[in-house]
């Protein structure tokens, strides 16, 4: 990824917006040919050498046995994002650009043993289940035991070795703070839903920089 200087960010805030937001999509290389997924994931760890990613594909996917020939995959991990016009600013003299959050994950990928696949999907459903809350959370264990198997033998689980983190906040931060106020004030007034998603993004960030 390329990253300019004043968008860079650092690893720890990367990995916190990666596990919070949780899906992803899974980029390998087939024979030159990209292929790429969609899917939710769980990050563990939080220290350089340590953190890994555990997804799933359906066993259809023939991404699964495109990492067996050639692990080394990049997950790549978009948060909001938002057009801005140049109306917006107070300086004269702008051009449009899009900001977003965006966070890659490089690493080496392999299928884990089909024995691991159920506790695999009671952690991740867990994850997403707490989101959910005070709903009564949802549970492997409501299934009945053959439909529950046939589920766990159509999918292949996946852990990624995590080797490099790239991570880039493109917020407008490098504007003046009157060009800033602009954005924002429009963006309130826009009212979409990227709109606010993106603010709330903005003001996360603006509130850990002090």
């Amino acid at each position: 990824m390329y990253i300019p200087p004043a968008f860079k960010t650092d690893d720890a805030t990367a990995l916190a917006f990666a596990a919070k937001r949780g899906f992803g999509t899974l980029v390998a290389v087939d024979g030159g040919r990209p292929v790429a997924s969609h899917l939710p994931f769980l990050l563990h760890g939080d220290e350089p050498g340590a953190i890994s990613i555990a997804l799933h594909v359906a066993r259809a996917n023939p991404i699964a046995e495109i990492i067996g020939r050639a692990p080394d995959v990049l997950l790549t991990v978009l948060g909001p994002d938002t057009y801005i016009s140049p109306d917006w600013y107070v300086s004269a003299d702008q051009v449009s650009t899009w900001n977003y959050v965006s966070v890659h994950f490089t690493g080496t990928a392999r299928t884990i043993a089909q024995a691991d696949n159920l506790a695999h999907v009671d952690r991740l459903s867990a994850r997403f289940e707490a989101d959910l809350l005070p709903k009564t959370p949802w549970t492997s264990a409501k299934m009945t035991p053959a439909r529950r198997e046939a589920m766990l033998q159509a999918i292949v689980g996946i852990e990624i070795t995590v080797t490099k983190i790239e991570a880039q906040w493109k917020l407008g931060q490098h504007k003046q703070a009157a060009d800033q106020d602009g954005v924002v004030a429009n963006l309130e007034k826009l009212g979409t839903p990227a709109a606010t998603a993106y603010l709330e993004q903005w003001r996360a960030w603006r509130a850990a920089k002090g």
